[in-house]
């Protein structure tokens, strides 16, 4: 069975940023400009943030109690729809947080989660977002059936949305188990493809995030990859020759940007495509935002 995508939803939507650090350097200008980053291309509208350093998270709602009743206000003056944290948080502390804020809360891995779902294109990259949101949302299930915690049923039967949960994990625990199993073949098959160009030279363009990888594959390839200046442009790694002259060639190979603290459910989903960059001769990093200049 193949569940739908879970996203976040955030098109348009008011939302307040927060971050919360604990003994953790951030950007002294800016401690909030990958999260903002992150926002505006899952196409929020953001209208406030809010920045809270800590030694340890709270446990109940992971920002302190007086910011809590700041973070309140603020939603409450701009008349916010969602708050997203630059955190991950556990299914408990969003709960707690939706009932304390009285609107959606976002935590940073379902927003990445959300872009990734919105930018995959291929057959690999679908299955490799579908893996990661359905790792996420396993442990979350809960959650999602919280308007049925008030339903009883008689001594020896248990309430439906306690049987609806077992349901809904055993589904989503196949459905996880029938993914990697997908995503094994594709590994395989990608090691075979790249083990069969070992007598030609690659080059692995890597880097951040909208820094310009896919540009310069372009430029040099002659290709017409999109290329438009948005996180996660490019999710699937490809590959095109590139004339160095005197009859000589070299293996061109585009891949997914790095960012902070990307969930490890699709770093895992991903390794097939990250086999390109395992086994390319040089790694040449990409730092510059613009190549128009």
């Amino acid at each position: 069975m193949s569940l739908p995508e879970r996203t976040t939803g955030v098109e348009s939507e008011r939302t307040v940023l927060v971050g919360v650090y604990i003994n953790t350097p951030v950007n002294p200008k800016d401690p909030l400009l990958e999260l903002s980053g992150l926002a505006i291309t899952a196409g929020a509208h953001v209208v406030a943030e809010l920045v809270q350093r800590r030694h340890e998270p709270d446990q109940r709602t992971y920002i302190g109690r007086g910011k809590l009743k700041e973070l309140f206000s603020i939603v409450e003056h701009h008349d916010a729809d969602v708050v997203m944290f630059d955190n991950d948080l556990s299914p408990a502390q969003i709960r707690n947080l939706e009932h304390e804020l009285d609107c959606k809360v976002l935590d940073r891995s379902e927003v990445i989660l959300d872009i990734f779902a919105a930018r995959a294109r291929t057959y690999e990259a679908r299955l490799a977002v579908e893996l990661a949101q359905l790792e996420y949302s396993l442990p979350r299930l809960k959650r999602m059936w919280t308007h049925l915690s008030r339903l009883k049923m008689g001594i020896g039967m248990r309430g439906p949305g306690e049987k609806q949960l077992e349901v809904d994990r055993r589904l989503v625990e196949k459905r996880i188990h029938d993914l990697k199993q997908e995503l094994l073949v594709i590994h395989r098959r990608r090691e075979r493809q790249v083990a069969a160009r070992h007598e030609q030279r690659t080059v692995s363009l890597v880097g951040y995030t909208n820094a310009g990888k896919t540009l310069l594959f372009n430029r040099l390839t002659k290709k017409k990859q999109s290329s438009r200046s948005r996180l996660f442009e490019t999710l699937d790694t490809k590959i095109s020759r590139v004339y160095l002259g005197a009859n000589k060639y070299i293996g061109l190979i585009d891949t997914v940007g790095f960012i902070n603290n990307i969930p490890t459910s699709l770093i895992e989903s991903f390794k097939a495509t990250l086999e390109e960059v395992n086994k390319a001769d040089i790694l040449l990093n990409i730092e510059i935002k613009d190549l128009n200049t």
